[in-house]
């Protein structure tokens, strides 16, 4: 099918974005008052919440961008770019470098795991509206829901699989979270991540960036560490007994 790219796609992009921040905020807001016990908010009980807050945005920032322009550089380019992957690869090695020095031994990540997903979910549709110069559309492909996104090539709309497998993954959590399943309340977010990014791996085989190993692009290399930080940090969480499992790092 065609589809024309609409005037001012960037400030479609925009809009989304607002969109996905407001939904994740709305869905922590959720999630932490009608999901998630009490005792599952250590995010609330930090000494020093709004350096926390301040540690990850940074950590966000600055991964979203080395890891964006990176890739950009690898595949022709020579602007800079943002990428969400670097960026969550950059907010979880700035907390767990973070957590030490404050002495913080508790659990943080569960009232994340949902935001993520929806961020995911929503943010999506605004690099799908912003078409060729978001630069992260897919390869072409002749399958029937294949999008020409104004060049005359039908391409996979990667970006609708990955917000599709985000809200698959969404509903899952939910349903888990609401039945205060312990394994997803002390595992949730490394959960939300390894899937994010082993979903995500798939995807990349599907867009035309340049390779850095073999097939691989830098968004696969990113994507396999994380999916080896969530394995890493579930195992570790299923091997402390039992009433220490609530205090994990996450």
């Amino acid at each position: 099918m065609s589809f024309p790219l609409p005037p001012g796609h960037n400030l479609v992009h925009a809009v989304f974005d607002i969109a996905a921040w407001l939904a994740s905020m709305t869905t922590m807001w959720l999630v932490a008052t009608r999901l998630l016990p009490r005792d599952a908010l250590a995010v609330s009980r930090l000494e020093r919440p709004r350096l926390y807050v301040l540690v990850a945005v940074a950590g966000l920032f600055l991964g979203a961008l080395i890891v964006g322009t990176a890739n950009i550089w690898l595949s022709g380019g020579n602007e800079a770019g943002f990428s969400i992957v670097g960026g969550f690869a950059g907010g979880i090695l700035a907390i767990e470098l973070y957590k030490p020095l404050a002495g913080i031994r508790h659990s943080t990540g569960i009232v994340f795991a949902a935001p993520l997903a929806v961020t995911v979910m929503v943010g999506r549709w605004g690099c799908f509206f912003a078409g060729l110069p978001d630069f992260t559309y897919g390869t072409p492909t002749s399958l029937p829901w294949g999008v020409d996104f104004g060049d005359g090539i039908t391409r996979h709309p990667v970006q609708l699989y990955e917000s599709a497998a985000m809200a698959l993954f969404l509903v899952v959590l939910l349903r888990r979270l609401r039945e205060r399943d312990p394994f997803w309340i002390t595992n949730g977010f490394y959960i939300a991540i390894g899937w994010y990014a082993a979903q995500r791996f798939a995807w990349e085989y599907l867009k035309p960036y340049g390779h850095v190993i073999g097939p691989f692009n830098l968004f696969h290399l990113v994507c396999a560490a994380l999916v080896l930080y969530a394995v890493v940090m579930i195992r570790r969480s299923r091997s402390l007994p039992a009433d220490q499992r609530s205090v994990l790092d996450a």
